[in-house]
């Protein structure tokens, strides 16, 4: 199976081991070649997410109120969100490589490697949950991450500001707090589980908004454009400009001048 053709059928399967075979095979052309060439593979706006045959997709408003993490059900509503950013995380980054074709080999690499590291959370965290007698799929969804994707299809410069540099970037300001949080709970035996996959995670998660940190500038410099301004007007477009508390040293060390965090909302930053 051609390259192209192997990150479609990734894409459309809710089957996570057959995702991660056919990006195995993926990067064994990226190993192979220096520069893949287009197999003619349609570029497709897909109409649904791959989980759509796993998961009741509902808007944000209707999601479970996560309150209550003390008992199994409590915890397994947050673990069941997290493993779901972290199933929608596969299937971006295994998007930017199909979509996006005439970038570098290194750049398909990078995002194969996300791919593989998303793979793994996603498992790590199932199997927590499973552990608190639900699994992936038990409680309904959003979709907007998949919406998002498709929404910066056409611009592979708004698709890194907006999903490695917006959402994945913000991941890195909420995962801290929710690990505290959990923390100050310890009642619950699966939580010291739970505080131990967050904390994988968020330091994986630093090296994927680095990557989206470079790409993105890199595609800028192609360009010849601004990388600061450009980034903010992207996020206005998007109407994700909102000032929140931000993680100054993660995003330091994810490729973000200070210049940016504090115009992001940090009150400081070294």
């Amino acid at each position: 199976m051609k390259f192209y053709k192997l990150l479609h059928k990734a894409l459309t399967t809710d089957n996570i081991d057959e995702k991660e075979t056919l990006c195995h095979q993926a990067m064994e052309y990226c190993n192979i070649d220096s520069k893949i060439e287009d197999d003619n593979t349609p570029i497709e706006i897909f109409k649904s997410p791959s989980y759509v045959s796993i998961c009741n997709i509902v808007s944000f408003r209707e999601l479970p109120r996560r309150r209550d993490f003390t008992n199994d059900k409590g915890l397994a509503t947050l673990l069941h969100s997290i493993t779901h950013i972290e199933y929608s995380a596969i299937d971006l980054a295994i998007d930017a490589v199909y979509r996006f074709r005439d970038m570098p080999i290194s750049y398909k690499i990078d995002w194969l490697e996300v791919a593989f590291d998303e793979i793994r959370h996603f498992r790590m965290l199932n199997g927590i949950l499973k552990e608190t007698g639900f699994k992936y799929g038990d409680f309904p969804v959003h979709s907007s991450l998949f919406d998002i994707s498709m929404a910066t299809a056409g611009d592979i410069l708004e698709r890194m500001a907006v999903i490695p540099r917006h959402y994945e970037a913000t991941g890195l300001d909420v995962n801290p707090k929710i690990i505290e949080k959990l923390r100050r709970i310890k009642t619950n035996p699966k939580i010291e589980a739970t505080i131990n996959a967050l904390e994988v995670i968020y330091n994986e998660e630093i090296s994927h908004v680095q990557k989206g940190d470079k790409w993105f500038k890199y595609i800028c410099n192609q360009r010849d454009i601004d990388i600061h301004e450009t980034f903010f007007e992207i996020l206005k477009k998007y109407r994700l400009l909102n000032p929140r508390d931000i993680n100054v040293e993660a995003r330091l060390k994810a490729g973000f001048e200070c210049r940016d965090i504090t115009r992001l909302g940090a009150k400081k930053c070294p």
